[in-house]
């Protein structure tokens, strides 16, 4: 499949990517804001590549989308897609400095070996109530209705639990017929209902002082720092793309620190 895109806000519509009726949803919940391009290097809104051999090609393409609006830094979305049981979308939202808001944070991976899914509104500043407190009182509620509907995910690495909350929804779920129900029934209204939240606290945020602010930087930048080096998706976009490639599209679209 050829596909041209000319900028971040390029529409994407990508042939049996699972995930697309999620990021259609996300288009449409954004449709109250005024969106504007982000900018991404044109290297980085398309690639595409074969793998396999002649007889089994496979082709695996990676899309990127992008956007800034007021409050918002940057939201991005990596999309990938590839033959087989390849389909991945990984949503995150950056917030500007100037408000007291969290990361948004979606992670939905379908692998031969199964789908892992993961939703969160990601504290920038964990041990501070005035960061937490209010976002928590609302979204755990939230977490607890469709984390009952699944099961857990499992442990994650201690590492990275001060970038998590405690309404981080988070499970794994086999390749059969009965997860793509689960998928449309429990992760789609799932996370409209987180991207919801998320953006009425955005709509209702209002400026910090410049030293909470100055806080709030340093947050945002020890998180980066951590997703860019230890970024799981680094093994399989460097099989596909070349090391090159991949160390640039990590530091400089997927966690790029200004």
């Amino acid at each position: 499949m050829k596909l041209s895109r000319l900028n971040s806000l390029s529409p994407l519509n990508l042939k049996e990517w699972l995930w697309q009726p999620i990021f259609n949803d996300m288009l449409e919940l954004l449709s109250i804001f005024k969106l504007q391009n982000y900018p991404i290097p044109v290297e980085f809104l398309y690639k595409r590549v074969v793998t396999g051999n002649a007889k089994k090609p496979i082709e695996i393409t990676t899309s990127t989308w992008a956007s800034k609006f007021t409050k918002v830094k940057q939201i991005r979305a990596a999309c990938i897609q590839g033959s087989g049981s390849l389909s991945v979308l990984n949503l995150v939202i950056i917030p500007s400095i100037d408000y007291n808001l969290p990361f948004f944070g979606a992670d939905f991976v379908t692998l031969p070996n199964g789908h892992l899914l993961a939703l969160d509104l990601q504290p920038v500043l964990k041990s501070d109530r005035f960061h937490t407190e209010d976002v928590w009182q609302k979204l755990l509620p939230i977490h607890n209705r469709w984390q009952s509907l699944l099961p857990d995910g499992g442990d994650i690495p201690t590492e990275a639990k001060p970038y998590f909350s405690p309404g981080f929804l988070w499970t794994r779920l086999p390749l059969e017929k009965n997860s793509n129900l689960t998928i449309q029934e429990v992760i789609r209204p799932a996370f409209r209902e987180y991207l919801s939240l998320y953006l009425e606290l955005v709509s209702n945020a209002e400026r910090v002082s410049k030293d909470f602010s100055l806080k709030l930087q340093a947050g945002q930048k020890s998180y980066l720092n951590y997703r860019s080096f230890k970024d799981p998706a680094r093994g399989m976009l460097t099989r596909f793309y070349g090391k090159e490639w991949t160390e640039d599209y990590i530091h400089k679209v997927l966690f790029k620190i200004d």
